[in-house]
Order: structure tokens, then C-alpha cells, then sequence
């Protein structure tokens, strides 16, 4: 087994594994990290010094990256993850926190057995209370560690198709018309990123948290997305007259656009607000190149999501996220937490309170859930 350094007693600087050598690197710092990310056929939105830098603004989380290339190399492989430090919830290694999926760019079977085995070593040590992996792909760390997993469903949409066979496929009765109908109401539909946008885009977000019984992430978390991505980044809102009444933020990254966060007006949800948003979402990802849309990852009890998803002809796939640790107590938690007494009594709480009220609990407590 590798034997661990510390510098400054905090990170690992190098594990000597015959023949492979396992470091540590700043990925947002390395420059090597974004071309290898951008040259990487698995390299993700969620993989990007931009995402990485706004978790770390935003949430005050440091990244680092494991690889076995040389430090006078181009990079190779790498495993990206957050450390999470928390008084309240302990200190973990999370791949990657508020992102929906994070692969392990890995392709050599040693890379992955020498980085596989540091992430053991590492949890066994102590150093970390678990670590978590959300890969869409299998990925084991060791068999020998307690593992507990949380399933999620995945959606993505297949650009390739003309524009006319992408409406086609789409639900007739639950997604053709209603993106027709909001067409005939009139609904407005614009986009940007000035403080405006930013405004509505943020109360629709807020009242939909509060309707889900979750408060909303931090305002900040979206201006550090704004300036990190730029041209890139873009929030989408439907108007009724002057109301505006659903809104989505969206990412394009390579060669996908991934729908992130949404939120609306649920008195207006009949006249296809929603739909129409995310259907000109759809068109300009396919109007400007882009092989796929990425409707992201959703909880196994939100059925009514996955369905909306599932309607606009994406590919449904399974997404499971797995914790390691020493103590499955711990582990235990992984899987139930939607469901202990703890989360219904905060379900209940945060369903009575006023939207302003529920954005502080969310800037005060979402550093901590990561």
C-alpha cells in the first residue's frame, strides 16, 4: 500500500506507488487542468476551473485534483474533488459538491488502481470523513471500505436530429402543445444576464425552493457563475405582459448545453411557461452546433420531473452517487436522509417561511451540505 507525505499537515503531496506516482495539483490554479478537461472526451462542465472557482468564491471550498502525470508533463488523468470543512458536518472530500456529475478521467487500468488506492489509504487514515464519488459511470474506490450509494435518474437529449424531428419527438399531448399554446398566449420570451435578469430569475428560483420546501441557494452562487462563464451563461424568462413567470439558467460548455436551475410562477404553469423557456433552450443548442442538452440529475422520488424531463425525448439513464467511509453509521445516513424525522421537521419549518428569511437560511447553510 502507498505510504502518505504531508506538507504543511494538510494534503498528501506525493504517494510512491512502483511504478506510479500520485500528486496533488490546484485545478484552478494549473493551467494544464483546463486544456486536459477541454481534451478529454469525458471532460464536463462540472470538471472546469470556472465551475470550480465559483464553488470556492461562493462556498469557500478547496479544490484539488489527484493525477499520476509528472508535474513537467502534460496531464493525463486526474480526479477532481472539493474539500468540504464543516464544524457542523465534518470534513470530507466530495467529487464534486452541487454538481450533478463528476467523472473520474481515468482511462489506464494502473492510473486507476494508484488513484484508487490513495483515496483508500486516505480514508482509512482518517483524514476525511468520507469521500463521495458521482460519477455516471461505475467507479469503486475499494471493496474493502463501507460503501453506501444513492440512486438519482439522469437525462440527456441527443442533439443529431434536425430541428423539426427534436419537436417531433417530444411528448405531443404533455410538450408539443404546450409550448404551442405559450406561443398562442402571447408569452414573451427573452434572455440575458444583467442585475434584472439576475432579479427575476432569482424570485422565480426562491417561491419554487419555498414550494419544494428547500431554501434557495445563495444569490452570490449565481453572480460568481455569471462572471465566471460569461457569454456562456444564460438566463431565460418567459414574460407574461410585464410579469416575468418562469426562467431557467443554462451552461454551454464543449459541445453540451446543460439546463442547471429553474424556477416559476406556478399560477401561469397552464399556459406553458416552462416549456416554452426550456423549448428555445433546446433551439439555440441545436442552432448553434451542440451535440447534446443536458437536463441534469433528479431525485428518485420526483417523478413528476422525471417525467417532464423523460417528455422531451431525452435518454433516461441511472446516476448513482456512492460515500465511503469507516463508519456505517455514517454511510447509513447517505441513504435515508430524505426520509429521517430530522429532514421532515425541516420540510415543515422551511415550507412556513418568507421567501426573504428562507435566502438567508440558504447562504448560511448550504456551505455545510455541500
Amino acid at each position: 500500500m502507498p505510504v502518505l507525505e504531508y506538507l504543511s499537515g494538510t494534503l498528501p503531496q506525493s504517494v510512491s506507488r512502483e511504478p506510479k506516482v500520485v500528486s496533488y495539483i490546484d485545478p484552478i490554479q494549473d493551467r494544464r487542468w483546463n486544456q486536459f478537461v477541454d481534451a478529454h472526451p469525458r471532460g464536463c462542465l462540472f470538471h472546469s476551473s470556472a465551475w470550480l472557482e465559483a464553488l470556492s468564491r461562493t462556498y469557500g471550498y478547496k479544490p484539488v485534483a489527484y493525477t499520476t502525470s509528472a508535474a513537467e508533463r502534460s496531464l493525463k488523468n486526474g480526479i477532481v474533488f472539493c474539500q468540504v470543512e464543516s464544524w457542523l458536518t465534518g470534513r470530507r472530500l466530495v467529487s464534486l459538491p452541487f454538481s450533478d456529475h463528476c467523472e473520474p478521467l481515468v482511462d489506464d487500468g494502473d492510473d486507476i488502481h494508484a488513484l484508487a488506492a490513495i483515496l483508500e489509504e486516505e480514508s482509512k487514515g482518517g483524514q476525511w470523513r468520507y469521500v463521495e464519488m458521482r460519477p455516471l459511470q461505475p467507479f469503486e474506490i475499494s471493496p474493502a471500505l463501507p460503501r453506501a450509494t444513492v440512486p438519482y435518474t439522469f437525462h440527456r437529449l441527443d442533439l443529431t436530429p434536425d430541428l423539426r424531428t427534436l419537436f417531433r419527438n417530444c411528448h405531443k399531448d404533455s410538450t408539443q402543445r404546450k409550448v404551442t399554446r405559450a406561443e398562442r398566449e402571447g408569452l414573451k420570451y427573452r434572455e440575458g444576464t444583467t442585475e434584472d435578469f439576475l432579479e427575476h430569475f432569482y424570485r422565480l428560483l426562491t417561491i419554487t425552493r419555498k414550494r419544494h420546501r428547500r431554501p434557495p441557494q445563495p444569490r452570490e452562487w449565481f453572480e460568481n457563475l455569471i462572471d465566471r462563464f460569461g457569454d456562456a451563461l444564460n438566463i431565460r424568462i418567459a414574460f407574461k405582459g410585464d410579469e416575468a413567470v418562469s426562467a431557467l439558467l443554462t451552461i454551454r460548455h464543449k459541445q453540451t448545453m446543460y439546463y442547471k436551475y429553474g424556477g416559476s410562477d406556478r399560477r401561469f404553469n397552464h399556459l406553458g411557461t416552462m416549456h416554452l423557456v426550456m423549448w428555445r433552450a433546446i433551439e439555440e443548442a441545436k442552432n448553434s452546433g451542440l451535440q447534446y442538452f443536458d437536463f441534469g440529475r433528479t431525485d428518485a422520488g420526483q417523478q413528476g420531473l422525471i417525467t417532464f424531463k423523460r417528455r422531451w425525448g431525452s435518454v433516461q439513464s441511472d446516476l448513482i452517487y456512492s460515500r465511503y467511509g469507516l463508519s456505517n453509521k455514517i454511510t447509513h445516513r447517505f441513504e435515508s436522509s430524505d426520509s429521517n424525522w430530522q429532514a421532515r421537521l425541516a420540510n415543515l419549518v422551511l415550507a412556513h417561511m418568507r421567501p426573504g428569511f428562507l435566502s438567508v437560511v440558504g447562504r448560511a447553510l448550504y456551505r455545510h451540505v455541500g
